[in-house]
């Protein structure tokens, strides 16, 4: 089940979080992206240590934790999306797709000729489309 999304700027200003759990875990799910950052900066620095290339768009298992398993996406535009997951078997082919659908909706939401660069996503068609994402999301590992 996927417990909260993020979007990072590339100067690592936050974009868009959203949690799907309680908000006491509010605090703790912003520290895990937050500790996640250092992964992606490491990985995007050290390409060689870390494996994948440089034109991978998917970063994989970035930070797990005992009860959580945080995901990295970088764009071309160095915007990076995590994702915070409690299920300790995810499958990478589900969650580069999920990827994928986030990037887009990510792309027509920052396409919009009122929001501006580099500022935070307050698009309700953005948390909307996000949301049910994360509901299909949580289907199709289901099943």
């Amino acid at each position: 089940m996927i417990v909260c999304v993020a979007v990072v700027g590339h100067q690592n200003n936050p974009l868009y979080l959203q949690s799907f759990t309680a908000a006491d875990d509010a605090l703790k799910l912003h520290h895990i992206i937050h500790c996640s950052l250092d992964v992606v900066d490491e990985r995007v620095n050290n390409p060689k240590k870390s494996g994948p290339t440089l034109n991978e768009t998917f970063l994989g298992m970035l930070y797990p934790t005992e009860n959580y398993k945080v995901y990295g996406y970088l764009t071309n535009t160095k915007v990076k999306f995590l994702m915070v997951t409690t299920d300790l078997e995810v499958k990478d082919a589900d969650v580069r797709s999920f990827f994928r659908k986030f990037h887009a909706a990510f792309v027509d939401a920052v396409s919009n000729p009122f929001h501006v660069p580099g500022k935070k996503i307050t698009s309700k068609i953005f948390a909307e489309r996000i949301s049910g994402i994360v509901k299909s999301f949580g289907s199709v590992t289901a099943g």
